[in-house]
């Protein structure tokens, strides 16, 4: 217990240690010592990660007790951590690609003064320390406090670029987007408190608990559960902020996209994957929108040309395949496509700021092309990405994909149907990016041109590592029909409970993976084979055009919300504050200087006048004396 209070506590301290020393010496430390310390914290947070792991693979899940962050006489909340199974993983996966994506920033941002520089790190640190509060609470009011930390950090790095006003409408967005799905999750933690008295895990998530609640509590209150998931983890319809954040530096797009913000919905319903699974409906809706959005996003993704706006619309869609797998049930192959998403989105995201970063801040893909010979290894690695989240075997992305479908086919066809659909669109718009990238003639201006070159050893190192993952991390997820134990499943079962055999033959499963794989490959040859010759135009189709405008979604909510809230906070402005509240305000103000005016004007200086005054103040005083209990008659009176 000792050692793990200590470790829990380093996890947690080097991220916010970094935040502090980089954020009050932003204008004293030279762009080395800020990359040095921002990096080393995080590696040192992923060190400490680590031995935390192999700690709890030898002695089992541990809760760390620090305090009781509050303490009244019906409620106790106490500020506990919890690492077992499913956060130890967590926090592998959150301080290893998040110490690569601080490495691969120092060259990224060095273009930035120091001051900014340090600006930079101290958000970014302050993000994995927000992530990693999230994850390691054992309750839902820490992991609310990180969930709160992500967005107000996610805010501060997608506008982090703030002289730019559509990067701020951008990072306003995203905090505005959250915070609707924030309060469907701090509703359900009110409901929690109201029926249970309790948010801890280990009190809440238990057949004693579940007994206090009827089945239109666990409905509403997972349903509100899920509302905060959708908001955080950009399912239909809170998914338009995550496309926008692409304002940010493209490090942090790979942090919030990759590792961290996004997988916190998945994060959270597999921790209560219990309360979850008592609920059909919940799942049901789960299910639905997840597979709505997996299919949206990739239609999108498809008419797309700026690099990283492909890029995040496959982190939506693959975001929703996620959200399927919750849905059906398929938990752990959730986690399984966290993980490997982790791996590929971030070494995609990486890789696209690789080209950015060689073509002087350039983003469309039709002014690129050719970059094959020219960034040989940001060319490979991103070639291992395209290949790892189109789930072609025996790439990571092919593992865990194959599990989500399977369960999805178990639990009903037309989700495995809908699902193979997506995933070829996921392999055809991911290789369309890749061609007209990597393949055919360069299409950029000759000074472009002239200074093509490969990112420096900081940036490409990250890339290599990635790729690497992206190729292997599916072993921890091989499937007993491919020989093999499904590790992961096994290490989640005090989670989820112990894996379940889907009811599917072996040949079945065979014959499933045959025809998801063939379509992902048969997708990816013609995307290749289109592109690499030639580039899209503006569409002039009506579903082109459709596609190339997102839908008109974005246009959908500024007029059916945005606009109306507009001109009712016009209204509110210049009619009810201006002229209601200033004008009463302002009025008293006026009638007070207005009768000071004129009760002025008696002091004359003219000594007959006070006299008179007096006199008419002692008549009057005399009648009051005199006439009290007619007056107090008369006023009783006149208040009835």
């Amino acid at each position: 217990m000792g050692i793990m209070k200590v470790l829990v506590g380093l996890i947690i301290l080097w991220p916010l240690a970094g935040f502090l020393f980089n954020g009050l010496g932003r204008n004293y430390w030279s762009k080395k010592v800020i990359a040095y310390k921002a990096t080393g914290y995080i590696l040192a947070s992923f060190i400490a990660s680590i031995f935390a792991f192999l700690h709890i693979q030898e002695h089992g899940a541990t809760s760390v007790h620090y305090f009781n962050f509050i303490n009244t006489a019906t409620l106790k909340i106490p500020f506990d951590f919890k690492v077992d199974a499913l956060s130890s993983l967590f926090l592998l996966v959150i301080t290893g690609v998040g110490s690569l994506i601080h490495l691969y920033s120092t060259a990224y941002m060095k273009e930035e003064s120091s001051a900014h520089y340090a600006r930079y790190f101290a958000y970014l640190n302050l993000f994995i320390f927000s992530m990693l509060l999230l994850v390691l609470g054992d309750n839902y009011i820490i992991m609310f406090i990180g969930w709160e930390g992500v967005g107000l950090c996610s805010y501060l790095l997608i506008g982090y670029w703030f002289t730019n006003g559509d990067f701020n409408y951008a990072a306003k967005k995203a905090f505005i987007m959250n915070r609707i799905g924030d309060l469907g999750f701090l509703l359900a933690i009110f409901w929690i408190i109201f029926k249970l008295g309790s948010v801890s895990y280990s009190e809440v998530l238990t057949a004693k608990s579940f007994a206090k609640l009827s089945s239109a509590d666990i409905t509403g209150i997972t349903l509100l559960l899920f509302v905060g998931a959708m908001g955080k983890s950009a399912q239909i319809p809170l998914f338009t902020w995550l496309p926008d954040a692409m304002a940010g530096p493209t490090p942090v797009s790979a942090l919030i996209h990759a590792a961290t913000m996004v997988t916190a919905g998945i994060y959270m319903i597999t921790r209560s994957n219990i309360l979850f699974s008592h609920s059909e409906i919940t799942q049901t809706v789960i299910a639905v929108i997840g597979i709505s959005t997996a299919l949206l996003a990739a239609t999108i993704a498809i008419k797309q040309n700026d690099i990283k706006k492909v890029l995040a619309y496959s982190t939506v869609s693959q975001l929703g395949y996620m959200f399927l797998g919750l849905g059906v049930g398929a938990y752990s192959g959730a986690v399984f496509h966290v993980i490997t998403h982790a791996f590929f989105k971030a070494l995609l995201f990486l890789g696209a700021g690789s080209v950015i970063h060689a073509m002087h801040h350039e983003q469309d893909i039709r002014k690129m092309g050719g970059l094959k010979s020219k960034l040989p290894i940001t060319h490979i690695t991103f070639l291992i990405g395209c290949i790892a989240i189109a789930g072609v075997p025996p790439f990571s992305g092919f593992f865990s994909k194959d599990e989500i479908l399977a369960a999805a086919f178990a639990k009903s066809p037309v989700y495995w149907v809908l699902g193979v659909i997506g995933a070829a669109m996921t392999a055809f718009y991911m290789f369309r990016l890749y061609a007209t990238t990597f393949l055919g003639k360069y299409r950029g201006t000759p000074n472009q041109e002239g200074h093509l070159h490969e990112s420096p050893m900081v940036m490409t190192v990250p890339l290599i590592l990635l790729a690497v993952a992206s190729a292997i991390a599916g072993a921890i997820g091989i499937p007993e029909l491919m020989g093999g134990h499904h590790w992961l499943s096994h290490q989640l079962s005090t989670i989820v409970g112990e894996p379940t055999e889907i009811a599917l033959s072996h040949a079945t499963e065979w014959l499933l993976m045959a025809v998801s794989v063939t379509i992902a490959v048969i997708a990816l040859l013609l995307a290749v084979i289109i592109y690499k010759k030639k580039t899209d135009e503006v569409p002039t189709s009506f579903i082109g055009k459709f596609f190339y405008n997102k839908w008109h979604i974005d246009e959908l909510y500024n007029t059916a919300i945005v606009n109306p809230l507009n001109r009712i906070a016009g209204f509110l402005k210049n009619s009810i504050e201006k002229q209601v509240i200033d004008g009463a305000v302002n009025g008293t103000g006026k009638l007070v200087q207005y009768s000071a005016r004129q009760l002025r004007l008696i002091q004359n200086g003219q000594v007959g006048y006070y006299i008179l005054f007096m006199v008419l103040a002692i008549v009057l005083l005399f009648l009051l004396w005199f006439n009290d209990t007619l007056l107090l008659r008369l006023f009783h009176n006149s208040i009835k």
